[in-house]
């Protein structure tokens, strides 16, 4: 990227972000507007957005758990989404093509079709930086969401393997043998690797060339190589640190995959009037999906927010265009009005991601009445039985507090996470830890408390600030009466936080500091008390 490309997109994004919407937009807009100022994308351009999408699904890879795929809501809610949306959206856009309507007039039913399932698919992109942003990546939303968009990426990629007529060389039979032989050697590399800048290039190495290269040499998808090793690194211990590490990386070359958008083409007003009516059938994609969801036993807040993550189309529907339109089958125009929809898309979508929690809220009681009898297993209701210290957020720092006060006050301790495979972890080393988003507005609903229940302290040590204060000001407002503490990370947070109502604040980098200090002093005097003795 030139000094141009870098300045625009920092400026434009920066300017969306103070208005509460997530860069990315400003991003989409600076590569449409580099395309309008007569600036082309090039061939570089093109191979960091490859390498950020690459990237970005070996970093899925990691976080994945492959019986999260064999779930019912994830691969039969995303099967059945993708053939209704084919059905339906193929049938109105060549009952729309009938009508003479611009670029529709062209369309026969096959091309209709392809055309839908273009549109059928979401962005993992947008759904996944969402998710990071706002700390749900391993809430249940989020674990569904991420499965859903995986088996999305599997439809493509056997879309792409048809289409393109490419045939994988019969070295691709091998492949499942040698990831399995492959497995303990890479293991014991990430072992030896450290912490630092080499476990970064190991990262890289396994994605871009064990995985991308490694696939595309015997004719299979090279993004398709780096989410298996992705999943085959996902069960080391240093996966979440291998996925830190790459995280900066990742998020700087996905910037050029959003510009490289822009640089589809300059829309002519008939063709964004044409992404626009596209844009107008995204409610139906999240009713569509809220329906299923809840038909598998999701909760109406899971459902919602699960279906507003992928409340858009997708960079994969460009890919599809793109074939459509080397082929000869597809106009050259529609990669530019699903490139303008995919923009448009994005821009509807942040907002409404951002109030999902607000917008449940305000229509909960409308929303429940979707709702099964029965409850899905990780929606059952909570027993705290006789706790009365409550610590949100497991992490590493939720862990050394319980700890702490398991010690001093037993198991009238208790800890809450929103990631099922945390818990599981956490009850497996014998820990008082049950599953459980204190984000949800319905989370004190499901709690059982016995009579006379008191909770003495709430500790708030979730990885996001966002998540913190909003749990604070929600039991502001419902009147808890108890000892609120809360972690934050930087002075101003730690402010946000008592002017929220909570009691005891903590900067986590100060407090550590003061731990480390507090050590260091009494193994000083330990050291100089035996010397002089």
């Amino acid at each position: 990227m030139t000094p141009v490309f870098i300045t625009i997109a920092f400026v434009l994004g920066f300017l969306v972000r103070q208005v509460g919407l997530p860069p990315l937009i400003g991003f989409l807009a600076a590569g449409f507007a580099l395309n309008a100022l007569g600036f082309e994308g090039g061939e570089g351009l093109q191979v960091i957005a490859d390498l950020g999408v690459t990237l970005l699904l070996f970093s899925i890879g990691l976080k994945l758990q492959l019986k999260n795929l064999a779930k019912p809501e994830v691969w039969a809610g995303a099967s059945l989404h993708m053939l209704t949306t084919v059905v339906v959206f193929g049938t109105g856009i060549f009952l729309l093509g009938r009508t003479g309507l611009p670029f529709f007039a062209a369309l026969d039913l096959p091309l209709a079709i392809l055309l839908a399932f273009a549109l059928s698919f979401s962005s993992t992109v947008f759904a996944v930086k969402i998710l990071e942003e706002k700390g749900e990546m391993s809430a249940m939303h989020g674990n569904v969401s991420i499965g859903i968009l995986i088996m999305q990426d599997i439809f493509a990629v056997i879309f792409l393997t048809v289409s393109l007529g490419k045939i994988p060389s019969a070295w691709a039979l091998l492949v499942p043998l040698a990831l399995w032989g492959l497995r303990p050697l890479l293991y014991r590399l990430a072992d030896r690797c450290g912490h630092g800048e080499l476990l970064l290039l190991f990262s890289l190495c396994v994605a871009l060339v064990v995985g991308a290269a490694g696939f595309e040499l015997v004719g299979l998808k090279a993004d398709l190589g780096a989410l298996v090793l992705g999943v085959l690194m996902a069960g080391h211990e240093k996966s979440s640190e291998m996925a830190k590490t790459l995280l900066g990386l990742k998020d700087l070359f996905l910037v050029g995959f959003f510009l490289s958008i822009g640089f589809s083409g300059v829309p002519s007003l008939a063709a964004i009037g044409v992404a626009a009516l596209l844009v107008m059938v995204v409610p139906l994609k999240v009713a569509l999906f809220f329906t299923l969801l809840t038909r598998f036993k999701l909760r109406a807040r899971s459902s919602l927010l699960a279906s507003l993550s992928l409340a858009n189309y997708s960079e994969f529907g460009l890919i599809v265009a793109a074939v459509g339109s080397s082929n000869g089958w597809l106009s050259p125009e529609w990669l530019v009005i699903i490139a303008v929809a995919l923009a448009i898309s994005f821009v509807i979508a942040s907002p409404l991601n951002t109030a999902a929690d607000a917008l449940y809220g305000r229509y909960r009681n409308k929303l429940q009445r979707f709702e099964t009898p029965t409850r899905h297993p990780d929606d059952q209701p909570i027993d705290p039985g006789n706790a009365t210290i409550g610590i949100f957020g497991m992490g590493r720092l939720g862990t050394m507090a319980y700890d702490f006060l398991h010690d001093k006050y037993g198991d009238t301790v208790i800890g809450f996470d929103f990631s099922a495979d945390t818990v599981r972890i956490h009850q497996e080393a014998g820990r008082r830890v049950v599953y459980g988003d204190p984000t949800d507005p319905d989370f004190w609903s499901r709690i059982s408390l016995q009579p006379g229940h008191k909770a003495r302290m709430i500790m708030l040590a979730m990885p996001k600030h966002v998540s913190n204060l909003n749990v604070a000001k929600q039991m502001i407002e419902k009147g808890y009466a108890g000892m609120l503490a809360a972690t934050a990370l930087f002075d101003d947070q730690v402010e946000e936080l008592r002017e929220a109502g909570v009691h005891a604040a903590f900067n986590f980098y100060n407090e550590a500091g003061l731990g480390f200090a507090e050590h260091a002093w009494s193994a000083l005097e330990q050291r100089e008390n035996v010397g002089t003795s």
